[in-house]
């Protein structure tokens, strides 16, 4: 690769995710086809990096992260609150069916989350997330090893868009997005690529 790039790992499936509940604060162990998902998403980062290690990699201090990171074949330099997921408050651990009963219309990327993270301040953790990843990317790769829904912010954010975008970036568990940038515009240079 002649530029540095930013790797982008969601955890692999946990209970919740396999059924649409909505996970951000609660620490939930992958399961056994996660703990497959991992395997195979290091097979398919040591395809894409090219072999030579990442300047940094970062995890969300999760269980499904972190074990995630570990089977896929990462040295974790860190882990940080700030790649936590969005914290969901009061509809923690519900699908969106089941809030939908109450708030029609309701996504998580065009709605409050009551006792949880505002857009606003979602946005300010990815931007803060993004300013320490640009001057690593000096030193080479950087990996992130997070979740779902708040990794759709950090591709918005890369991209100079709102958090809400996030709702046109698909990123399944245990996949890779690549992050880059050409001639200094941002862009994405792989999105939700599978775990092989």
């Amino acid at each position: 690769m002649d530029q540095h790039v930013l790797l982008l790992l969601r955890h692999g499936q946990t209970e919740w995710s396999a059924t649409g509940r909505h996970t951000g604060r609660t620490d939930l162990p992958l399961t056994a086809v996660g703990e497959r998902q991992a395997h195979a998403a290091g097979r398919t980062y040591a395809l894409m990096h090219g072999g030579t290690a990442p300047a940094l990699v970062l995890s969300s201090p999760r269980e499904r992260a972190v074990r995630t990171a570990e089977l896929a074949g990462l040295s974790v330099d860190e882990t940080t609150e700030d790649l936590a997921e969005w914290d969901y408050g009061d509809y923690e651990g519900l699908t969106t069916p089941q809030i939908r009963e109450s708030v029609p219309g309701w996504t998580v990327w065009s709605h409050p989350m009551p006792g949880g993270e505002s857009a606003a301040q979602v946005t300010e953790r990815a931007d803060k997330v993004l300013d320490r990843v640009r001057t690593a990317l000096a030193g080479g790769d950087v990996v992130l090893v997070g979740h779902g829904h708040f990794s759709r912010v950090l591709i918005a954010r890369w991209l100079g868009l709102g958090a809400s975008a996030g709702v046109h970036f698909k990123f399944d568990p245990a996949s890779i997005t690549v992050l880059g940038d050409e001639r200094g515009k941002p862009q994405i240079q792989h999105l939700n690529v599978p775990a092989s």
